[in-house]
């Protein structure tokens, strides 16, 4: 398809329907099933994933739900919503979708060789094809792209705001992930200026909660899964290693207030406060009484210092700051963790 043909085809007038056909394009992953639970409340939500990084089990709780629909697919590959007969009663064919929430990418720090190509699809191919659905539809699209972005963290330990201008090795052994990222914005900010396609970006900084997988190199989980075990809790640099962590249910509130609104250019969402990963690693300890200790090892591609966000943005444009405390934050992650492992006796704080 021509985005450029399409521009023309592009009207002001936008029907009404009593409930919103949402599409959530790598909703079976952490952050995006968190999304379905929430836009469920009110809205028909169609959940697209390839199980790449995502799992069947963050969804499994809503495959009854009659407003609910799963498709197995990976948005690499053109897909044509009205051929699919289990979105039928969501009358696709004539209300098309509402809302297009893109979060479709590996993200497995632990597979990550393994999904270098698939990453760098997700974040041209899959990008076309899902800005090419929010033209088709007149749909509002919503891009998660993430703080890599900005490159690694500057000397000066500067927070990062959205008008900065990133440095990336587009040759580095991560630049599957990061630069890809980058390319990401520029094609959606070129289908927002040249094809009128009703697109934002949200740049995630470190985000944690329940449904994190463990064991597969993300800091928070593979610490608390090692600390249930009594394991060493490994960090992989030095004692003064810090980095910044915002809990889910403040990114979903960010992701909703960002929808809404209309708002130019990127936005930073998360945590601007920094934490240092010794202390973390013991606070998750001290919950959980575990007998584990702190240990250090070489650094590693995906355990690296990333830059804070300046989060002014968020504030001042959609009234957003993050409210979950850290303690509160681990205190949920530890207990749905420890009860993926079947383990009982945490008794989470009311």
């Amino acid at each position: 398809m021509d985005f450029l043909t399409d521009k023309d085809q592009i009207s002001d007038k936008k029907s009404i329907f009593s409930v919103k056909n949402i599409l959530i394009i790598g909703g079976a992953g952490f952050i995006g099933s968190h999304l379905c639970d929430e836009l469920i409340k009110k809205s028909r939500v169609i959940c697209l994933d390839n199980f790449s990084s995502g799992d069947e089990k963050n969804i499994d709780h809503l495959l009854s739900e009659p407003n609910f629909k799963f498709i197995r697919h990976d948005i690499c590959e053109p897909i044509r919503l009205e051929d699919f007969n289990e979105l039928k009663p969501f009358d696709v064919a004539i209300q098309g979708v509402q809302e297009i929430y893109n979060l479709a990418c590996p993200t497995s720090p632990k597979e990550f060789e393994n999904y270098k190509l698939a990453t760098i699809h997700a974040n041209s191919l899959g990008i076309k094809n899902s800005l090419d659905m929010a033209l088709k539809y007149k749909a509002k699209y919503l891009h998660f792209s993430s703080s890599v972005v900005y490159g690694p963290r500057r000397p000066d330990n500067k927070k990062m705001s959205e008008t900065d201008i990133g440095a990336v090795d587009q040759l580095s052994p991560r630049a599957c992930y990061d630069e890809s990222k980058r390319f990401a914005e520029t094609m959606i900010d070129n289908y927002r200026s040249q094809a009128g396609v009703d697109a934002k970006i949200i740049r995630l900084f470190r985000i944690y909660g329940p449904r994190m997988k463990m064991a597969d190199g993300q800091m928070i989980p593979d610490m608390i899964a090692a600390a249930l075990d009594n394991r060493d809790l490994e960090i992989f640099g030095g004692k003064d290693f810090t980095s910044s962590f915002c809990y889910v249910s403040d990114c979903i509130d960010a992701v909703l207030k960002i929808m809404e609104k209309k708002i130019d250019g990127p936005v930073n969402v998360g945590s601007d406060i920094e934490i240092n990963l010794t202390e973390l690693a013991n606070k998750i300890i001290a919950l959980i009484g575990s007998k584990s200790e702190v240990v250090y090892k070489d650094k590693l591609l995906f355990y690296s210092p990333l830059p804070l966000p300046n989060i002014d943005k968020a504030r001042e444009s959609l009234g957003w700051l993050p409210i979950v405390t850290m303690e509160k934050g681990l205190e949920k992650t530890i207990y749905e963790l420890r009860a993926s492992k079947g383990l009982v006796g945490f008794q989470q704080s009311v």
